[in-house]
């Protein structure tokens, strides 16, 4: 396993790295971590490196994506979906280093502090000019109560101020208990004396604080954003701060970054600017440097994926419940794409049992990726399957009866332009079986090289299935039989299913020689496993 860190970590967390036994861990630079690429199996990065398709295209190898920190726009999450790498960060590890920046930055505004020392480091000794307001008894408006959002709630309180906060996904009782005043956008705009974003980057949240927003804010009102700068016009936030309408902005990030050194808004009157630095606290680095780590170590052993950001996440108590049956998925998806025939239309997913109770999603991706892996070229997995579906319009959706049999099962429904194949599988003594395909008992492990035949069920079937392989000096391991017990069309023959497992590889001419036999209607390899 070879691990390459990108960009600087703390001590700690590249000792963490080290501890894992047999693996290979290259400390570089974001000037120097290319040549690394060719065969690296993981990344870490923080925000100095741009993870791009290019980047990805010389990473054949990677599985696996660490962002130290929260946001990942430096990582391009389509490309790196496509090319079933997961990306993981670290939501939360860096939240008080940015509240503090925040609260530091409406401290700084209010006080004029930063002026105030460049003035008397120049020998001035200007009282006077440079009279202050107190946060007590200001409102302070918090777009955006996520984790840094709730703690810079926490560290306001002591200032004595009135909180408001608009975010559409926040619980009432998780505001309540913070002491906050859940609002709409237009109320947290009319009555906010300072406004502090905290928000990640969407279609939705682009640009929310532009011309027409600001014109919704008292006259005198001060903006802080330490979280991105694309959540900021800041044209119309320069002709704001210009027009006095906006009495003070403190800025940590831009948009882009670095601001240009013509940038209007970095002349602006009453610009407080850092230059995104709200994480960058000891403490921080350190603890989101910690958390990647762990969190890497857990995936690349036991495929347990904590904080991914490009397929659905789950705990590790989640995991552990679903997570036998994860292959089983995968190899029942890999079976059915052996056997059927024509052109993908839809997949779908079906859980009895207990298991039907339980996040379902990282099976539903499983299964799918299994029927993908039998047709398309590159990497197939968890990670990339229900894009790949979208891309091709492959319709998939999910089934849960719970309590409609004893059994803990999935089956696996591919529907193609020739008709649906139907498999079933269970975990028997921790090991993927197959119990059931076309709703025929069959059952046999989903392992190793198998031939699945289709044909009516007459006399001398098995004999010439011995003597073809007997032939061809190819042995039979394991031999599973079962048949419909009513035909599916009245008047014609039952229909039965073998399942052969051999010892060795079996050649089309082989299976050629199988279909020579007018009873047979099918005769395939598959290898669940591989």
């Amino acid at each position: 396993m070879k691990i390459l860190i990108a960009e600087p970590m703390s001590p700690a967390a590249v000792d963490l790295f080290r501890k894992q036994e047999g693996w290979q861990i290259i400390v570089s630079n974001p000037k120097e971590y290319e040549p690394h690429l060719a065969d690296c199996d993981a990344m870490v990065v923080r925000s100095a490196v741009k993870v791009k398709a290019d980047t990805l295209a010389k990473a054949p190898n990677l599985r696996l994506i660490g962002r130290a920190g929260v946001g990942v726009d430096n990582v391009d999450l389509p490309a790196a979906t496509a090319a079933g790498v997961l990306v993981m960060n670290t939501p939360g590890g860096n939240a008080v280093s940015v509240a503090e920046h925040t609260l530091a930055m409406m401290l700084s505004l209010a006080r004029q502090v930063p002026a105030a020392s460049a003035s008397t480091l120049s020998g001035k000794w200007e009282k006077k000019k440079f009279l202050g307001n107190e946060l007590r008894g200001k409102t302070l408006g918090v777009v955006g109560l996520g984790n840094i959002g709730q703690e810079t709630v926490r560290r306001a309180r002591a200032f004595e101020m009135r909180i408001v906060a608009s975010d559409p996904y926040v619980n009432p009782q998780t505001a309540a208990d913070l002491g906050v005043t859940l609002v709409d956008m237009e109320t947290l705009l009319a009555e906010s004396d300072y406004v502090s974003l905290h928000l990640a980057v969407t279609p939705e949240t682009k640009k929310i604080i532009n011309a027409e927003t600001i014109a919704k804010m008292k006259d005198g009102v001060r903006i802080v954003n330490c979280a991105r700068g694309e959540l900021i016009d800041q044209s119309a936030l320069c002709a704001a701060l210009v027009s006095g309408k906006v009495a003070g902005a403190g800025l940590d990030v831009f948009d882009p970054e670095p601001p240009a050194a013509d940038e209007p808004i970095l002349t602006a009157p009453n610009v407080i600017a850092s230059p995104h630095i709200g994480g960058s606290t000891e403490e921080a680095q350190e603890i989101v440097g910690i958390r990647i780590v762990e969190q890497m170590v857990e995936y690349l052993q036991n495929g347990i994926a904590i904080n991914a950001v490009n397929m659905p996440a789950i705990s590790p108590e989640q995991y552990r419940a679903v997570g036998p049956y994860i292959e089983l998925a995968e190899r029942l998806g890999k079976f059915a794409a052996h056997v059927a025939q024509g052109n993908p239309k839809s997949i779908r997913v079906t859980y009895t049992g207990r298991i039907a109770e339980l996040n379902t999603r990282l099976l539903r991706n499983a299964a799918v990726a299994g029927i993908l892996s039998r047709g398309l070229a590159g990497r197939v997995n968890m990670v990339n399957s229900m894009q790949l579906t979208g891309q091709r319009n492959i319709e998939v959706g999910e089934h849960h009866s719970p309590r409609t049999s004893a059994m803990d099962a999935i089956q696996v429904d591919f529907e193609t332009d020739a008709g649906v194949t139907s498999v079933t599988g269970a975990v028997i003594v921790g090991k993927p079986r197959l119990v059931s395909v076309d709703g025929i008992q069959v059952e046999c492990p989903l392992s190793g090289r198998l031939i699945y035949m289709r044909n009516n069920d007459v006399p001398g079937v098995i004999g010439h299935v011995g003597s073809v392989l007997g032939k061809n000096n190819i042995n039979i391991a394991n031999f599973s039989l079962g048949r419909q017990e009513t035909p599916s069309t009245e008047g014609k023959p039952l229909h039965a299913v073998a399942l052969v497992e051999v010892d060795t590889e079996v050649p089309d001419a082989v299976l050629a020689q199988l279909k020579e036999n007018p009873a047979v209607l099918l005769a395939a390899t598959v290898n669940p496993g591989e």
